[in-house]
């Protein structure tokens, strides 16, 4: 009774991940907490004005040392950006195909389906595409080992 083992992975093309917990706080807004620093902000200062904390701007500038640990320039464009998949989610949730969600972003339409594919969420048994855990696996999977 129920679904065969392993029924997701052949579902997805990829194997199940487990969860590490909470997603992080994004790198666009770590970006944006070091760049108020370097305007001379303080900590919880930097903080409030990224819309976090102030112990977790202090926590930040404790680890790092006073400096940032991520690079401060804009990505490239090569990646795909969170705004782009909470486009992609959007679009998605209208029903619209990756052809037509690829032409709205310019982007490929390989691109768009890989992403689809690789970051469905899998609660519940269904493949809903859900933008920030979308982000979140790939900002877990670009990390240096």
């Amino acid at each position: 009774m129920g679904r065969p083992a392993g029924w997701m992975t052949t579902r997805t093309g990829r194997p199940a991940m487990r969860s590490p917990g909470r997603p992080p706080i994004r790198r666009d807004v770590e970006r944006a907490f070091w760049r108020k620093i370097a305007e001379r902000l303080t900590s919880e200062d930097a903080a409030l004005a990224c819309g976090v904390s102030g112990p977790v701007g202090s926590r930040w500038f404790r680890e790092g040392g006073g400096m940032p640990l991520i690079e401060l320039s804009s990505p490239s464009g090569r990646y795909l950006s969170f705004v782009e998949r909470e486009e992609i989610a959007l679009l998605k949730a209208q029903h619209k195909g990756v052809r037509e969600i690829a032409r709205c972003l310019g982007r490929s339409p390989s691109t768009i389906s890989r992403e689809l594919r690789r970051n469905a969420a899998t609660r519940g048994g269904r493949l809903d595409y859900r933008a920030s855990i979308a982000q979140w696996k790939a900002e877990l999977m670009a990390r240096r080992p």
